[in-house]
C-alpha cells in the first residue's frame, strides 16, 4: 500500500522512537517535561513534537511565556520545511497551510498572569471556543517562580480534559545541574507531578536527549535521539 505524503512524514519521524521508549507515548492526562539550561534547544524540540501532532490531525495549543512569539511562528514553518525536505517532494509543503489551522498560539507574561488565569484561558479556548485540542505545549514557564502547586494545576487540567501536556524547564542553578542518575537537581520537588522527564545535554556538537523518568518510574536511559543544530529537528543517532 502506498503511503500519502502525510503518512510518510509521520511514519518516518524519529518521534516514533521516542514514543516506543516511553511506553507508547506520553498519553492523555499526563505531563512531560524537557529540561536543560537555557538556549540548549527545548523550544525547538517542543515545536517538533507539536508539528508531529499536527501531522496526525490533532489540534495543538502552544502556550508561550516569551515576550514575543514571532520567532515561534517562524520555527513552525522552518521545522515543517525541514521535515518535508527529508522526503524530497514539493507536495509535502502543501500540507503546511492546512496544518496551522489546527494550531493556536497563546502568549502570556508570567509576571502578569497567574497560572489559574492561563489555565482558564486554555480551557475556555477548548470548551467554549470549540477548539478541541488534544495536546498543549507550555514553553518558557519559570518552574522556580511557578512552584509545584502550579504544575499540579496543569496536571489537573490535563486529567480533566484528556490532554497531553509538554512543558520546558530552564535550569538555572550552579553546576552540576544533574545528579548521578541524570536527574535535574532543580526539579526534584516536582517529580510527584511529572510523568515523563527528558533532559537535554550538550555532547560535542550535538544535544542529546536522555530519559530520566518514565511515567513516574526513575528510568535513566539514552533515548538514542539528538537535536540537530542545523535543522533544529530531533534526529536518531
Amino acid at each position: 500500500m502506498t503511503l500519502t505524503v502525510k503518512e510518510e512524514l509521520i511514519s518516518r519521524s524519529p518521534l516514533r522512537l521516542l514514543e516506543r521508549s516511553i511506553s507508547g507515548g506520553l498519553g492523555r492526562g499526563a505531563i512531560g517535561v524537557l529540561a536543560s539550561r537555557k538556549g540548549v534547544g527545548k523550544t525547538a524540540c517542543l515545536v517538533h513534537i507539536a508539528t508531529d501532532k499536527l501531522l496526525q490531525d490533532q489540534h495543538v495549543i502552544h502556550v508561550s511565556y516569551a515576550s514575543r512569539v514571532d520567532h515561534i511562528v517562524t520555527w513552525y514553518e522552518d521545522i515543517f520545511k525541514e521535515i518535508a525536505k527529508e522526503l524530497k517532494t514539493p507536495a509535502a509543503l502543501e500540507e503546511f497551510d492546512d496544518l496551522i489551522r489546527r494550531r493556536v498560539i497563546m502568549n502570556f507574561k508570567q509576571d502578569g498572569a497567574r497560572t489559574e488565569q492561563v489555565l482558564r484561558s486554555v480551557e475556555a479556548m477548548i470548551v467554549h471556543g470549540n477548539f478541541r485540542a488534544e495536546t498543549v505545549i507550555v514553553d518558557g514557564l519559570d518552574f522556580a517562580q511557578a512552584g509545584p502547586d502550579d504544575l499540579r494545576r496543569f496536571k489537573d487540567l490535563a486529567s480533566r480534559l484528556g490532554l497531553e501536556v509538554w512543558l520546558s524547564a530552564s535550569l538555572k542553578g550552579a553546576e552540576p545541574l544533574f545528579d548521578e542518575r541524570g536527574m535535574p537537581r532543580e526539579l526534584e520537588g516536582h517529580l510527584g507531578v511529572i510523568d515523563v522527564l527528558i533532559s537535554l545535554q550538550h555532547h560535542g556538537d550535538h544535544v542529546h536527549l536522555a530519559l530520566v523518568q518514565d511515567h513516574g518510574r526513575l528510568a535513566p536511559k539514552d533515548l538514542r535521539l539528538r537535536l540537530d543544530p542545523t535543522t533544529l529537528l530531533i534526529a536518531k543517532h
